[in-house]
């Protein structure tokens, strides 16, 4: 399961909650935020999909926002909505990598419609759609092997992340020890449970809210584990 997250860079707070709205109508996940500084910290932390972007924002505006994700070599598609109609503007917003750009006052159904052809463009290029998986408030992106909670990047070793693949491909399914172990250690199981045991219990203790009351792994006396479809 995989969510597209749009990230909405905008400080009128009634435009962005409208767009907020219909965005999440058509099936995306949103998060916003009201200025280029803050846009520019999520995109660093978390997995966005495509950018609509405002450009007169407190602190960092949109076209510095731009530039710097650009310089960065990050082209996530970004959409710039504007009250600037002047054409010098939208041809700088252009220039400097933005992907379109749409004036105020704008159709709700327009910018839907043209969130839908940047993101088909995108992963045409960028086939990995399919490498995001979410469970709850867990989000585990295989195409970089990044864990995030509520927008903050967990700390997995290796074998940990492993372990949550497992589990988040395979929702409410139940594994026995012998079986994750072979899956994740790539060996031959010769009943080493503790080493099993040890490593859901350091995973939990990073992705649960109380490690003690497991919300996302749960133990299947006799048997072994499995995640919870949240």
């Amino acid at each position: 399961m995989y969510e597209i997250n749009i990230l909405i860079a905008e400080d009128d707070n009634d435009i962005r909650e409208l767009l907020k709205i219909h965005i999440e109508n058509a099936g995306y996940n949103v998060i916003e935020t009201d200025n280029g500084t803050s846009a520019l910290d999520i995109i660093k932390n978390q997995k966005i999909h495509l950018l609509l972007l405002d450009i007169m924002m407190p602190k960092c505006n949109g076209f510095d926002v731009v530039k710097k994700l650009r310089n960065e070599s990050n082209y996530l598609p970004i959409i710039i909505i504007t009250a600037r109609i002047e054409e010098d503007n939208k041809i700088l917003g252009l220039s400097l990598g933005s992907d379109d750009y749409i004036c105020k006052p704008f159709s709700y159904r327009e910018v839907i419609s043209r969130i839908n052809v940047q993101l088909r463009r995108h992963f045409k290029y960028n086939n990995n759609i399919n490498e995001l998986y979410k469970n709850g408030e867990l989000i585990l992106d295989t195409t970089q092997y990044i864990v995030t909670k509520k927008g903050t990047v967990l700390s997995l070793n290796p074998k940990e992340l492993k372990l949550l693949e497992v589990f988040i491909k395979n929702l409410n399914r139940v594994f026995t020890k012998k079986q994750l172990y072979e899956k994740v250690w790539n060996d031959n199981y010769f009943g080493d449970d503790n080493t099993i045991m040890v490593h859901i219990s350091m995973l939990r203790d990073k992705i649960e809210d109380n490690p003690k009351k497991p919300k996302y792994i749960q133990t299947i006396k006799g048997i072994g584990y499995r995640m919870v479809n949240l």
